[in-house]
């Protein structure tokens, strides 16, 4: 029984080294001035696979999008929050109303998951936000998390609340209240 511990061990050994090696920056420096809390009622719920992930659609949950500060470029701005306290993005190439997202499949949406909703009486904005928030209708029939017409997304690459990893790849920005 003990060898089968250890040769478990010893496989997910290189995993976990190339897991480590990938959560370094990628040219945004993240650290929040502010850590983002989310209330209860925000989290995700638990997929049926265990565990849900940014940018999956929860039924009968709320959602409230924050405000957070943080450092991108040198620069320390402020930027939206959504699940978890993870950084919200806008993709450059998508056209405000239109109803539309340009990141619509394959790499960028395994890079850039939509933010989603069941229906926009889930979401919630706090003070700091002050744009219009709404969702969009995807290709898919899912619903997308909007800001001032834009669609929402989040980064693969943010492991954790604040980072805002995205922002130093082209044609992508943090969502600014």
């Amino acid at each position: 029984m003990g060898r089968h511990r250890l040769a478990g061990l010893a496989g997910a050994l290189p995993l976990m080294i190339v897991l480590a090696a990938c959560s370094g920056s990628s040219g945004a420096t993240p650290s929040p001035t502010s850590q983002p809390s989310v209330a209860a009622a925000s989290q995700p719920a638990a997929s049926p696979s265990g565990a849900a992930s940014p940018g999956q659609s929860q039924s009968a949950e709320a959602y409230e999008i924050k405000v957070a500060s943080g450092t991108v470029g040198g620069a320390t701005v402020s930027f939206l929050t959504g699940e978890d306290g993870k950084t919200l993005y806008i993709f450059k190439k998508d056209t405000a109303n239109s109803g539309k997202s340009a990141c619509g499949a394959g790499p960028c949406l395994d890079n850039w998951p939509p933010f989603k909703v069941d229906d926009a009486s889930q979401l919630k904005a706090d003070s700091g936000v002050k744009g219009k928030i709404d969702v969009i209708t995807r290709d898919d029939g899912s619903k997308q998390v909007t800001y001032n017409g834009l669609p929402l997304y989040y980064f693969a690459g943010d492991t954790a609340a604040g980072t805002t990893n995205g922002a130093a790849i082209n044609n992508w920005a943090v969502a600014n209240p």
